[in-house]
């Protein structure tokens, strides 16, 4: 029977229900069902060797998106976030898009960029030309530190050279292009520039400073656009407002913000699922926004001749299935097995769908309603929870709140003790 991710009322199922949908579609094994379920399946031993100065463990709840419809290829997507509404939105947005064929993907080839700065070059644009003239040699060292990269096809695999101009002099910036197939490469990349660093050092003359690997990944892009029929995003007048909202985010970097901020609580949930680097995306994603010089929105979208809606995304997404913490901790293992992902620029890409999917979600809310009713909804039962309330009563004191237009933690104690009293 074939796999699907459409599901309706997935969040009306009990969380044991939920996970055996999980189990079934991924075919998890007893231990992993069981380890899903710990309510801390990092062990103090795994975290005490994955960084310093450990004292605990952090739980972040692990959610399941429905509906994603990717490639023509059916995904259940695990999202770790703290923030309500996020998993319900995209799983509700990827509804509309399968509507319109789904979400449509592609990516370039997993090239990261590590940078080797000189300084004290006395005549930059000739050595620049020096360094061009060496690439060869230049190439060969870098791939003699990583044989094992080199022999599945990845390695340096050519550099460019620029000069920049700083307060304190012109400066040589020698950057490697690096395949580093399906691993996020930073350990790979910083050893390369490290090992070079005295060559580029012979052929200059000037003295070498950092080398290291960039974040604004723009030889390592993932893309992905969807159509969503007029009628599944709620008529055209709803395509109208979605538009406009997007034209608002391209035009002010006030909005543009956090529009951005939006796609990635998609995208970032799913990279921090499985222990990727979400810094490091973070921080490629807002520069990537700025490349032109000034700061805009990362998706498009646009109405198109037949009325729907078209939307697409492109972002930098260097983000690996092997190496680092990703193969070490429990969970991220699960996830990427839950995925069924077979490689990283897969990966990338469906995190980019989900991206666009929590974009489309938020800027239909704003169109429509208003972003405050699912999110204010969930919301309340955070505060019930942290005022006390447990079990039923979670769901009457935040049920309460909401029609009283309070949602404080005082108003959700004034509630329960008046439940209290009438027991």
């Amino acid at each position: 029977m074939r796999r699907t991710s459409a599901f309706t009322g997935f969040y009306k199922l009990s969380v044991e229900e939920r996970l055996q949908i999980v189990r079934q579609f991924a075919n998890l094994t007893d231990e992993e069902e069981s380890t899903l379920k710990k309510s801390s399946a990092l062990s103090i031993d795994i975290a005490d060797h994955m960084i310093e100065n450990v004292v605990g463990v952090f739980p972040v709840p692990l959610g399941v998106a429905v509906n994603f419809l990717i490639n023509r290829r059916d995904y259940l997507i695990p999202m770790a976030i703290e923030e309500p509404s996020v998993v319900a939105a995209a799983s509700y947005a990827a509804k509309m898009a399968r509507d319109g064929g789904g979400f449509h993907t592609s990516t370039t080839m997993p090239i990261m960029i590590g940078q080797i700065q000189t300084v004290g070059v006395k005549d930059p644009y000739r050595a620049q030309m020096a360094i061009y003239s060496n690439k060869e040699d230049i190439l060969k060292k870098a791939n003699e530190q990583d044989p094992v990269l080199v022999s599945v096809g990845g390695g340096a695999k050519d550099l460019n050279v620029k000069v920049i101009d700083t307060p304190t002099g012109s400066m040589l910036i020698t950057e490697l292009h690096v395949d580093c197939r399906d691993a996020m490469g930073a350990n790979a990349v910083n050893t390369m520039a490290e090992a070079v660093a005295p060559l580029v050092e012979h052929i200059t003359g000037g003295r070498v400073y950092l080398r290291i690997i960039s974040n604004l990944a723009t030889q390592r892009l993932a893309r992905v656009h969807v159509t969503i029929p007029k009628e599944s995003v709620g008529g055209e007048e709803i395509v109208d407002g979605i538009v406009q909202a997007y034209h608002f985010a391209a035009a002010d970097p006030y909005r543009a913000a956090t529009h951005n901020k939006g796609i990635l609580n998609g995208v970032i949930a799913v990279v921090l699922a499985t222990c990727n680097d979400h810094r490091a995306i973070e921080a490629g994603a807002h520069a990537y926004a700025a490349r032109t010089g000034r700061y805009t929105a990362l998706s498009h979208w646009e109405k198109n001749g037949d009325g729907d809606l078209a939307g697409s995304l492109e972002m930098p997404m260097a983000v690996g299935t092997i190496g680092g913490a990703v193969q070490t901790h429990p969970i991220a293992k699960i996830v990427l097995k839950i995925l069924g992902v077979k490689s990283a620029n897969e990966l990338g890409e469906v995190m980019t769908a989900v991206g666009l999917a929590q974009n489309l979600a938020a800027l239909r809310a704003l169109a429509h309603e208003g972003i405050q009713k699912g999110h204010m909804r969930l919301h309340a039962r955070n505060v019930a929870i942290a005022a006390g309330a447990t079990d039923e009563l979670i769901d009457t004191v935040s049920e309460e709140m909401i029609k009283d237009r309070r949602i404080r933690v005082d108003r959700a104690r004034e509630i329960l003790e008046e439940y209290k009293k009438k027991i």
